[in-house]
């Protein structure tokens, strides 16, 4: 088995080779919240790229509630014009192309000015920076069973759209992973508790997309292989919720890990451990595999052939790249032409791990912009810089969000 032969999901359909372009955040939306001129360049470079699998950054079930002010929204039809080109760009050279659908729970800004939701009344715990995050409300009966149609209602819009399927996002401390992990989730009803309460609103919201989709559409998750952080959600519980998941007709399990508060996501841990340099969580993901009904995915730091090519070897299907599809979108084909190519950028070391955080993603989105713009990207900007172009990118964005919330209401 090699990276890239086909593979054959669940549902029927086929992804033309084991390697895809994983998530990342681009704030790229236009002044609409629709996908922009800008993502339409970028996602042309992948698709271009070579890879068999695109999944798109967050698109934003509910435009009150944003992992970040330039993020794309899709919680009507609106602009489904745009959304369609973005479609048949995205698919334009074979790709399967799924739209990663997203609500960020209590990982919203509070200079966003909108009130955030989540399982507990539990702020975020991140040290100096933690003002930066509102206490949020415990989320009532309506606001769940809201947030659930509002997950299957994107997921319907974005099919007729012509996206190929959608991953609906239970990792990285986003709203669906607050309700998994026992830290933020203190609830004493059918919401929380046990696992099985835990996890209830992510199986409620796949039955729900599945109802309103197409059996050939694909229904991915994205799940935490751990939080890593003590008392969190662990990898025996992601291997249950995997086992839940099993019951239920899901084409892939996408396995990452980590949140705002323990960027492991980033090769960082809040709980001691340290994570390897590429392919983080594949120790983890292997051992879901034993379990697994369907394909798995593991994302996190993989940037060489030779590393693909072990993950494949392991029996894990699926190869997620972010960072180095960022920095050379055409890498799959420079693999597939006997190069070994392995862009990396300049590691991060600052004391401050929630800063440093937030400065690797801006180096991300550095890279992401020069490609929307047509031009080369640079492995080597400094941090600091990437984080100083970045936060003032999102001020000018976060004042054109409080305005336009402003005029809406």
């Amino acid at each position: 088995m090699n990276i890239f032969e086909t593979l054959a999901l669940p549902n029927g359909i086929s992804i033309p080779n084991r390697l895809a372009k994983a998530a990342m955040e681009e704030n790229m939306a236009d002044q609409h919240y629709a996908p922009s001129s800008a993502l339409f360049k970028l996602y042309q470079s992948w698709a271009d790229g070579g890879v068999g699998l695109i999944i798109t950054g967050n698109v934003m079930v509910d435009y009150r509630a944003m992992t970040g002010p330039g993020g794309v929204v899709l919680e009507n039809d609106s602009h489904l014009e745009a959304f369609k080109k973005w479609a048949e760009i995205g698919r334009s050279k074979g790709a399967q192309f799924w739209m990663q659908i997203n609500h960020p729970g209590r990982q919203m800004q509070s200079n966003l000015g909108q009130a955030t939701w989540a399982p507990s009344a539990i702020p975020l715990d991140l040290g100096k920076m933690s003002d930066k995050f509102d206490t949020p409300i415990e989320m009532t009966q309506a606001m769940i069973e809201e947030v659930i149609y509002r997950f299957a209602h994107t997921a319907e819009l974005a099919e007729q759209a012509g996206f190929t399927g959608v991953e609906i996002h239970a990792a990285h401390g986003y709203l669906l992973s607050q309700f998994l992990s026992p830290l933020s989730n203190q609830r004493k009803d059918q919401w929380g508790g046990s696992l099985e309460n835990r996890a209830r609103l992510l199986i409620e919201i796949v039955k729900a997309v599945r109802l309103v989709v197409s059996k050939q559409f694909a229904v991915a998750v994205k799940l935490n292989s751990a939080d890593f952080q003590r008392g969190g959600f662990s990898a025996d519980d992601a291997k249950q919720v995997v086992q839940m998941l099993n019951e239920l007709p899901v084409d892939l399990v996408e396995l990452s890990g980590g949140s705002y508060e323990a960027p492991a996501m980033q090769g960082q841990a809040r709980d001691g451990r340290t994570l390897a340099r590429e392919a983080y969580f594949l120790e983890f993901a292997t051992e879901i595999r034993k379990i697994a009904k369907m394909p798995i995915m593991v994302t996190g730091g993989i940037r060489r052939k030779e590393v693909a090519e072990n993950v494949v070897a392991s029996g894990v299907e699926m190869v997620g790249i972010g960072t180095a599809l960022a920095l050379e979108p055409d890498l799959p084909n420079a693999w597939k032409s006997g190069k070994n190519d392995a862009p990396e950028l300049k590691p991060i070391q600052w004391k401050n791990k929630a800063l440093a955080s937030v400065a690797n993603m801006s180096t991300v989105k550095y890279q992401l912009k020069k490609l929307s713009q047509g031009k080369a990207t640079n492995a080597r900007i400094s941090p600091l810089w990437a984080l100083i172009l970045q936060q003032c990118a999102m001020m000018k964005r976060t004042k054109q969000y409080r305005k336009a919330m402003q005029s809406s209401t």
